[in-house]
């Protein structure tokens, strides 16, 4: 594996971080949760369809860029740092991974040019937080006569109430998985927002009553999508480390510039050696979540097995890192960190709704004994 980034690479890394730093500042993100809408729909506009970034890890064929998890991934860490309100993950990663590795050839044609260039806002269904399905499957399809019909809910969707594609995750009787690409308008369906934690990322609740599926947007075989769903929410949990780790960076960096100006006692917060060794460890966190999150996009890239596992590393790792360089960046900041107009609790809120989904860390230090033949833990 390549683990030192290409001229390229560091070039789209740049190009974004410049982007959202003129597009999706602090001031411009409370606007956006403050709004009832929640999601930026003008940084969607301009990231998806002027900048092109969803279409990134889309074929040429299929009108994307055809680059790799890895270039994902220095996309996905500036859009942490800036805790971006649009469905670009969802989208861009787990509708489009769902699509590549479900899908029928004919189903790719049809759905990811749309994806790619910004055209349609779609994300995941899938209820049970992160238990492996069918287990954790609150939605159900089942064959009615000639027809398909899905039933049940899905808990917890992200930007489903603007997302004009679902890729819904659903069990049947005979213990198979299957992914439905269900447009968001389909009669029987309803979507219901849920009260937030994390206020850049709005989750809803979704409701299926006696919807009516067409069979061409089962993607692939019904009751056969186990493995692909399988790998797609490994490709997903790698990436998020990513995001993890933008937004723990973000803490350190916002924390430090914090304490070299704050001054106590006639002397600057920083220079006091406890804050050192706190800010330190807040470096060692980002710097370790880093490289577990590039190795695993990496591993991504290279189509290996090894992915599950890295995936696994990522995830646990940058769920922990964000959440304790969150944690001690409100402790630093001091009184104003605790306060209602300050940034540090949206980051707060952000690390730990992130933490709980597509898997918490005990979840997938288990499923890396597993694989190990260790067994639960």
């Amino acid at each position: 594996m390549q683990f030192a980034l290409t001229d390229d690479q560091r070039a789209i890394r740049d190009a974004v971080a410049t982007f959202l730093a003129e597009q999706a500042g602090l001031e411009r993100l409370r606007a956006v949760i403050a709004d009832p809408a929640g999601w930026d729909a003008p940084l969607w506009a301009a990231m998806a369809g002027e900048m092109g970034y969803c279409g990134l890890m889309v074929p040429e064929a299929h009108g994307g860029i055809g680059a790799g998890a890895v270039d994902m991934a220095l996309v996905l860490e500036e859009t942490g740092a800036r805790l971006a309100a649009i469905p670009f993950f969802e989208t861009a990663v787990l509708a489009v991974q769902a699509i590549l590795n479900a899908g029928t050839t004919a189903q790719q044609v049809r759905l990811l040019p749309a994806l790619a260039d910004g055209g349609t806002r779609a994300t995941l269904a899938l209820s049970g937080g992160s238990q492996t399905p069918p287990a954790g499957t609150g939605a159900r399809l089942t064959r009615d006569c000639d027809r398909w019909r899905l039933d049940g809910e899905a808990g917890f969707v992200p930007f489903a109430h603007v997302a004009d594609l679902l890729i819904v995750v659903a069990s049947d009787d005979a213990g198979g998985v299957s992914l439905i690409a269900l447009p968001a308008a389909t009669a029987g369906l309803t979507v219901t927002r849920q009260p937030p934690l994390d206020l850049t990322r709005p989750f809803s609740h979704l409701r299926f009553e006696q919807v009516v599926v067409d069979e061409a947007d089962i993607l692939g075989t019904p009751g056969g999508a186990g493995p692909a769903l399988e790998r797609t929410l490994a490709i997903g949990a790698g990436l998020i480390a990513a995001e993890q780790t933008g937004g723990a960076a973000f803490c350190l960096s916002s924390t430090v510039d914090y304490a070299q100006q704050r001054v106590q006692f006639g002397r600057a917060i920083g220079s006091f050696q406890a804050v050192k060794h706190t800010l330190a460890d807040m470096m060692v966190e980002v710097e370790a979540a880093r490289s577990a999150a590039l190795y695993a996009a990496a591993a991504i890239d290279a189509g290996t097995d090894e992915l599950f596992e890295a995936a696994s590393v990522a995830k646990s790792w940058g769920s922990d890192a964000y959440r304790r360089c969150a944690g001690e960046a409100i402790q630093l900041h001091g009184g104003i960190g605790f306060t209602w107009e300050h940034h540090a609790h949206l980051y707060f809120k952000r690390a730990w709704s992130s933490a709980r989904w597509l898997g918490t860390s005990a979840e997938h230090r288990e499923r890396i004994a597993r694989r190990m033949g260790l067994g639960p833990i």
